[in-house]
């Protein structure tokens, strides 16, 4: 049977690794090329079932130098050509959606995402580049199990459930007059379950956003192939201990990954065989390879996500 192919295309949280303003410890040595300080985009995967057409997961700022540096998504025929067939959205998050302008170059593919998401791209007028005759913009409905397809309506060998997990409204659209959770609803923060449809493997879970771990999101995870998982920070309390910011990781919609309530406690029971931090904070120090924070995390199992990594299943 074929495997489907995962593709880290950017690895980082919003800002990437080094980010323009920070001079964290840790941007620091990235800037200076320290090996142990591997520089990383802004969060974003790629997974195909055939090796010629790929769904994309979330459209990173950064997507324009992620195609660069990916030998797998350059054009193969003709004048012009991409291998990306669509586009899925977990959120409405800059760093998620930015990216759908790098392609805007009467590229034909489909845009994936909830309601409110397109509600989002629809409010905005500067999304209105991606032609309408050549960009399809497709629903997804939370707890369906559907089949992405390219512009064309060709199914991609892959079938896809998004569902909501624990989690908070992009920041710009945050309404403090809305009480403690800003105005969000389920479909703010969605987590993908992705497998082919031969078959072949059980699949994997993307969920780079997620503020807590209920007892279903648990029992939904135990025994994956293969879970990435939000990695933002470190600590709850890290941007506001290091001086970089205000607010804490729970605020943000993130569980940090130390801690009684964070996720490296939330995993270890659950027989995860692949367990990927993915859209982590240039603060989290788990990206430096020589930290006790990093020794720590692949201690009990994990990896941490970098630009290139690829996976198989």
């Amino acid at each position: 049977m074929a495997s489907m192919t995962i593709l880290v295309l950017g690895s980082a949280a919003g800002g990437g690794f080094p980010q323009w303003n920070c001079a964290c410890e840790g941007c620091r040595r990235a800037r200076s090329g320290d090996p142990a300080a591997r520089p990383r985009t802004q969060s974003s995967l790629a997974v195909t079932a055939d090796g010629e057409r790929w769904l994309l997961l979330n459209a990173s700022p950064d997507l324009g130098a992620q195609l660069l540096a990916s030998p797998a998504l350059h054009p193969r025929t003709g004048p012009r050509g991409n291998p990306i067939a669509a586009a899925l959205l977990t959120n409405a998050d800059i760093d998620h959606v930015a990216g759908l302008l790098t392609l805007r170059e009467s590229h034909p593919f489909a845009v994936y995402a909830t309601p409110r998401v397109h509600g989002v791209l629809a409010a905005n007028p500067v999304f209105n580049v991606l032609n309408p005759d050549l960009v399809a913009r497709r629903p997804v409905a939370l707890g369906t199990p559907f089949q992405p397809a390219d512009a064309a309506g060709r199914p991609l060998g892959l079938e896809v459930e998004a569902f909501a997990v624990p989690g908070k409204v992009a920041l710009y659209l945050e309404d403090a007059s809305a009480g403690p959770g800003f105005g969000s609803v389920a479909e703010d923060t969605v987590a993908l379950r992705i497998r082919p449809t031969d078959g072949s493997s059980d699949g994997f879970f993307y969920i780079p956003g997620c503020a807590a771990m209920p007892g279903w999101l648990a029992d939904r995870l135990f025994g994956a192939p293969l879970v990435f998982f939000d990695g933002t920070t470190w600590t709850d309390d890290e941007m506001v201990r290091t001086g970089t910011g205000t607010k804490t990781a729970a605020r943000m919609g993130h569980m940090a990954m130390s801690g009684p309530e964070g996720s490296l406690a939330a995993f270890a029971g659950l027989d995860v065989a692949r367990k990927v931090y993915i859209h982590i904070n240039n603060t989290n120090p788990a990206l430096l390879e020589d930290s006790p924070e990093r020794r720590e995390a692949e201690a009990a199992g994990w990896r941490i996500a970098h630009d290139g990594m690829e996976l198989t299943l």
